[in-house]
C-alpha cells in the first residue's frame, strides 16, 4: 500500500469522525448566582462535573415530550442540585450551549420531580439528542398541567449552566 493510498484512508477515518466529535458535549454544569456553596477559585460558581453529577441519586421520568416518544429519561433531581449547592432562591435560568435561556421555579421543578437527565432509555444524551443534559418534567402523569406551549417551554435540553435568582 503506498503512503498516499494510506493518507487517503487515515484522512477518510478522520472525517468520519467529526459527526460523533460534534456531537459530544462534557456532562458538566455550572451553577451560579444566588448559591452558599461554590468550588472555584474567584468563589462565585459551584462546577459539578461528570462524576459529581453521577454521584447524586439518580430518578428516572417515563414520559413522552413533544420531541420524543415516551421513553425513560434518568438523572438526578434538579432540586437535589439546588441543595448541593444551597440555592437562596426560587428562579432558576437555565442556559444552554446555543445561549439560549429560560427561567423555571424551583418550587414547581420539585413539586414535579423535574430532573436533568442525561439518559434516555440507557443512551447517553448527545448535543443532537437533547444533550447533555435536558430538564424534564413528568408530563404524562400531569397531562393538564404539562401541556400546551407555556408548559413546553420548561422542557429545555442541551443544558450547560443554572443561575439561581
Amino acid at each position: 500500500m503506498t503512503l498516499q493510498r494510506i493518507l487517503g484512508l487515515l484522512a477518510a477515518s478522520l472525517l468520519a469522525l467529526l459527526p460523533l466529535a460534534a456531537s459530544a458535549a462534557p456532562l458538566a454544569l455550572d451553577v451560579q448566582g444566588m448559591i452558599g456553596r461554590t468550588n472555584d477559585a474567584d468563589h462565585t460558581v459551584y462546577h459539578l462535573s461528570e462524576a459529581d453529577l453521577l454521584k447524586l441519586p439518580v430518578h428516572t421520568i417515563t414520559t413522552s415530550t413533544t420531541w420524543t416518544p415516551r421513553c425513560t429519561f434518568a438523572g438526578p433531581l434538579l432540586g437535589d442540585v439546588l441543595k448541593l449547592v444551597d440555592a437562596r432562591a426560587d428562579s432558576v435560568e437555565l442556559r444552554t450551549i446555543d445561549d439560549y435561556s429560560y427561567t423555571v421555579s424551583a418550587r414547581e421543578a420539585e413539586h414535579y420531580g423535574a430532573i436533568l437527565a442525561y439518559s434516555k432509555d440507557g443512551v447517553r444524551l448527545t448535543v443532537s439528542n437533547f444533550g447533555p443534559l435536558f430538564l424534564v418534567y413528568p408530563r404524562d402523569a400531569y397531562p393538564s398541567e404539562l401541556s400546551g406551549s407555556v408548559a413546553e417551554a420548561k422542557f429545555v435540553w442541551q443544558i450547560k449552566a443554572l443561575v439561581v435568582k
